[in-house]
């Protein structure tokens, strides 16, 4: 009966530690650099929607919904940006993986009828600092995106 034990946890542990996820540099986790930092993005657009996008963008502003964000250190899971009006939308992480290439994407229904998905394709900022499309990310296909890389210190560079 104990070697049965024994190998249960055994098996138990084996199990537990594949299932961790990827540790693929497309999507870091804060333990696969050397910590992790604060940070605000800024998405610089209109809160309201625009009433002159074209009827064959209706079915990408009904798939964006909520202007949100799918950042790399999170799995592309889909997050909501906070408004604040008129003109822009931000959010602020805690859990910035540093010195390690980070990416994301933004979706906005404004930017239906420049993208078929939504995906914004400028005016954002890390940190204060612009930055431009410069990377694809998961979705419906590969979208654009942004990548950067943060120092411990907060500095922000593409």
């Amino acid at each position: 009966m104990r070697s049965l034990l024994a190998w249960l946890a055994a098996a138990v542990l084996v199990a537990a530690t594949g299932c961790g996820g990827s540790n693929s540099p497309a999507s870091p986790t804060p333990s696969q650099g050397a910590g992790v930092t604060s940070g605000r993005i800024v998405f610089v657009g209109a809160t309201a929607r625009r009433t002159d996008l074209p009827p064959s963008a209706e079915a990408c502003v009904n798939g964006v919904g909520q202007t949100h964000i799918h950042p790399s250190w999170r799995g592309f899971a889909g997050i909501p940006l906070q408004p604040v009006p008129p003109d822009r939308y931000e959010i602020a992480f805690s859990d910035l993986p540093v010195n390690i290439r980070l990416s994301f994407r933004i979706n906005d229904q404004n930017s239906c009828d420049q993208n078929p998905t939504g995906a914004v394709t400028r005016s954002v900022f890390v940190n204060d600092v612009a930055l431009v499309q410069n990377a694809t990310t998961p979705g419906n296909g590969e979208e654009p995106g942004f990548a950067f890389t943060i120092s411990a210190t907060g500095t922000v560079t593409q």
